[in-house]
C-alpha cells in the first residue's frame, strides 16, 4: 500500500534571547573579559594565557577576543558520553536532553523511616542504584555528602559509591588535584586502560569558579588535569542574581558567559579539542533569606538564555531541573520540579542535573527521584510532538467506525494502543473506592514504594574484581596518609 502521510513531528522549544539579543550579549561578555578581566589565581594557568596573548593589569587579566574565538573553534560540538560498560549512553550535542540528580547534599531523607539525616556513603550507593533503575534518569551524581568518612576523602568514597550503585554515566565532584588522580586511577581500571577511557569516557568532571570573575588554582587546575587526560569537563559559574551576579538576569548571564569562556580558553590552551560542556548556574538569591533558591524561575529563564546562547556557540550546554526550596515531598516540590523540568526540556538544555533536590539544594530524596522521573516521563510525551502518518491518521478505523460507536473494540486501537497512549506508573488514576481498597496511598507514599522496589529488586552488574582492588588500594593509601 502506498503511504500516503508522513509528516515528522515538530518538537516544541523555547528560545528566550533574539538573534539581536544573543549577539548583545557576547559582545558584553568580550568587554567582561577584554576590559574588566579575570582574577586568575592559578599560575599555570596565568602563564597560558599571557603566553597565548592575554596581558596583565591591575591585577587581573585581560582576555582578548581572539582566545575566545579560537577556543570555540576548537571545542567540539559532540561530545559522547557511555556507560561504563561501553555503550553509548548520552551523545552530548544540541537537541539531545538528559537528566540526572545532583551532589552534595548534606542531608537525606532516610526511606525506610522518612528522618532527615545526614548523608552516608551507602545513601550515596542506594541513590545511585535507584537512578539506575530509573528510566529516566539518564546519569548519576552523588546526592550526597557522605558524613561517615573522613572529609578529606568524602569524594573519592562518593565516585566510589556511585559507580558501584549504578551503571550509568556519572558526574563527579572533587575537592583537589589528589582527589582527581585517585579517581582517574580508578576509573581507568573501570574502563580497562587509558586509551579504553580517552575513548570510551563514562564521567564529566565539574569544576566551578568564584562568580564574579574569580578563578581559583584549585578549581582550574582540575580544568587543566581533564585536558591533559581527555576527560570531558564543564566550568558552571554560579552568578545568582544579587548574589555572585548582578541583580538583572542579563546581566547575571553576561557575567556566566565570561566565567564560563574561560574554563573553555583553559581547556583549549591545555589541549585543543578538549570535550568541554558550556553552561552556568542562574539561581536567585532571595533577598529576604539570602537562601540561594532552587524553585526560582529565574534560574529556568537564564538556562533557556544560556542555551541560545550554546546554539550560537554551537556547544551542548549544562543545565538545571527537578529540584525544589521546599522542605518536604509535597505540591510546593511538585510545581517547582515540574516548572523546572518542563523549562530544561523546551529550551532543550543537553544535561541536566539537580533532579531530586530538596531544601535549596541541602537535602536528597529518593522520593523525589521518583516523582521527577514520572514528570520527566510525561514532559517528554508533550515535547517529541505529534507524529503525522497513515498508523496515526487512523483513516480506516475512522472508515469504519460506526457514527456514535467508539473506538475502544476497533484494531486500530488493540494494536495501537500501548505506545499510543501515556500511560501513569506513580500518578494515581484510580475511581476513589478503589483507591480507598488499595490503601487511600497519596502520591509520596506510592512513590516511596517505588523506590524501595526498586532498590530490592533491581538488578545490577557489580564492579570487576580488578576494580575492586584498585579501589582498595587508593582507600588504602588515603588512610595511611592521615595516619
Amino acid at each position: 500500500m502506498t503511504q500516503r502521510f508522513n509528516v515528522q513531528p515538530l518538537q516544541p522549544h523555547i528560545s528566550v534571547l533574539s538573534e539581536e539579543g544573543v549577539k548583545a550579549i557576547h559582545k558584553a561578555t568580550l568587554e567582561i573579559l577584554e576590559e574588566t578581566g579575570v582574577e586568575m589565581q592559578d599560575p599555570q594557568g596565568r602563564e597560558l594565557l599571557l603566553e597565548a596573548g592575554a596581558r596583565e593589569s591591575d591585577g587581573r587579566l585581560k582576555i582578548p577576543e581572539k582566545l575566545v574565538d579560537e577556543a570555540l573553534s576548537s571545542a567540539p560540538s559532540l561530545i559522547p558520553i557511555y556507560d561504563r560498560l561501553g555503550n553509548l549512553a548520552m551523545p552530548l550535542e544540541l537537541g539531545n536532553v538528559f537528566f540526572g540528580s545532583g551532589s552534595d547534599t548534606n542531608f537525606t531523607f532516610d526511606l525506610m523511616t522518612g528522618e532527615r539525616r545526614r548523608t552516608t556513603t551507602q545513601d550515596v550507593e542506594n541513590l545511585a542504584r535507584l537512578c539506575d533503575g530509573l528510566d529516566n534518569i539518564d546519569f548519576v551524581m552523588s546526592m550526597g555528602n557522605p558524613s561517615d568518612v573522613p572529609p578529606d576523602d568524602l569524594y573519592v568514597h562518593a565516585f566510589i559509591r556511585m559507580i558501584r550503585g549504578s551503571v550509568k554515566p556519572n558526574v563527579y565532584v572533587t575537592k583537589d588535584r589528589k582527589d582527581m588522580e585517585d579517581i582517574y586511577r580508578i576509573a581507568v581500571a573501570v574502563a580497562g586502560g587509558e586509551d579504553a577511557l580517552r575513548e570510551k569516557p563514562f564521567f564529566l568532571h565539574y569544576a566551578e569558579p568564584i562568580s564574579p570573575l574569580l578563578i581559583p588554582e584549585e578549581s582550574l587546575q582540575k580544568i587543566i588535569f581533564c585536558a591533559e587526560k581527555g576527560i570531558p569537563a564543564c566550568y558552571p559559574p554560579s552568578p545568582n542574581t544579587g548574589g555572585g551576579g548582578p541583580i538583572s538576569l542579563a546581566g547575571a548571564v553576561a557575567l556566566g558567559n565570561a566565567e564560563c569562556l574561560v574554563g573553555l580558553i583553559m581547556s583549549q590552551l591545555t589541549r585543543r579539542g578538549t570535550p568541554f560542556l558550556y553552561g552556568m548556574n542562574t539561581a536567585a538569591m532571595d533577598m529576604k533569606t539570602a537562601i540561594v533558591s532552587y524553585g526560582s524561575p529565574e534560574w529556568s529563564l537564564g538556562m533557556a538564555a544560556w542555551t541560545d546562547l550554546a546554539r550560537f556557540y554551537n556547544l551542548p550546554s549544562w543545565g538545571f531541573g527537578g529540584a525544589s526550596d521546599s522542605k518536604l515531598v509535597d505540591a510546593q516540590a511538585g510545581l517547582e520540579a515540574t516548572f523546572s523540568i518542563m523549562s530544561a526540556f523546551l529550551s532543550r538544555c543537553t544535561l541536566v542535573h539537580d533532579v531530586g533536590y530538596l531544601e535549596f539544594g541541602s537535602t536528597s530524596s529518593a522520593e523525589m527521584l521518583v516523582i521527577a522521573d514520572e514528570i520527566i516521563r510525561m514532559t517528554r510525551f508533550l515535547v517529541n510532538g505529534i507524529a503525522i502518518n497513515d498508523k496515526t491518521l487512523a483513516l480506516d478505523a475512522i472508515a469504519r467506525v460506526r457514527p456514535g460507536g467508539g473506538f475502544l473494540a476497533d484494531n486500530h486501537t488493540l494494536e495501537n494502543w500501548k505506545w499510543a497512549q501515556w500511560t501513569p506508573k506513580v500518578i494515581d488514576r484510580k475511581l476513589y473506592h478503589s483507591w480507598v481498597e488499595a490503601g487511600s496511598k497519596d502520591m509520596f507514599v506510592r512513590a516511596n514504594d517505588v523506590a524501595r522496589e526498586v532498590l530490592e529488586k533491581h538488578e545490577l552488574l557489580p564492579l570487576q574484581g580488578e576494580v575492586e582492588a584498585v579501589i582498595a588500594d587508593v582507600l588504602a593509601e588515603r588512610a595511611d596518609a592521615h595516619q
